[in-house]
């Protein structure tokens, strides 16, 4: 039974956590890392730590991420690993929702990864090797009140993720998405003593998309949901 063997992953909506955590998980694992965000000047030190690169992209952007992708070819080789992180939110009451302002978020959220999804298979066909993975939430599956725009985007983002799925695993590229149901654990955002483990560990988290990216290919799974045990589900 041979495993998958990947050499290049690219990293799109960067931030401290889950992000971060994946970026030190593939170093160490012997993969080159480009992280790309729409601001990148926080990000010198998890350059340093990691060997990445850091590459300025606004994922809404088809120019963009187009260029995103050439540059990435350029400096550091084409990625088999590519995973979308990225998400926007539009919080409120119902009818006093922005337009302008939910069109955003569900670009962020559903648009921006089709956008680097479609880049990333274009890449990987012709080899028939290659791994994308999107990062999902607990708005994935439920509609929260208050959070429309979140739920239309992560429910679209889902849906990609299984309409790609289908379409691409028989051509040797592995999709997944992965639920993230609950609170990710934080510098800022740490969980009570009383209730330890009841926040998502990112270094955790990590290690189950690593778990995923080494399934051979005779048992491939599309979607895993992530929890602590506190929440409800």
């Amino acid at each position: 039974m041979e495993l998958p063997k990947y050499k290049i992953a690219l990293i799109v909506g960067v931030g401290e956590g889950l992000s971060a955590s994946l970026a030190r998980l593939f170093a160490r694992e012997g993969i080159k890392v480009a992280l790309a965000a729409r601001k990148i000047e926080k990000l010198g030190a998890l350059c340093t730590e990691t060997g990445a690169r850091a590459f300025a992209c606004n994922a809404t952007e088809v120019e963009e991420v187009e260029r995103l992708f050439g540059m990435v070819e350029r400096e550091i080789g084409t990625p088999d690993i590519v995973v979308y992180n990225a998400s926007g939110r539009a919080r409120g009451a119902f009818t006093d929702l922005v337009p302008a302002d939910v069109a955003q978020a569900i670009a962020v959220s559903a648009f921006g990864g089709f956008l680097v999804a479609q880049q990333a298979a274009t890449r990987m066909l012709p080899n028939k090797h290659g791994a994308i993975l999107f990062t999902g939430a607990s708005a994935s599956v439920k509609g929260y009140a208050q959070s429309a725009p979140f739920a239309m985007g992560k429910f679209a983002l889902r849906g990609l993720a299984q309409s790609m799925a289908r379409e691409l695993s028989p051509q040797g590229i592995h999709v997944a998405h992965f639920v993230i149901d609950g609170g990710i654990r934080s510098a800022a955002r740490s969980e009570p003593t009383d209730r330890p483990d009841s926040m998502l560990d990112p270094d955790a988290i990590a290690l189950s998309y690593w778990s995923v990216l080494q399934q051979p290919r005779s048992a491939w799974t599309w979607e895993v949901e992530l929890r602590p045990w506190v929440e409800k589900f």
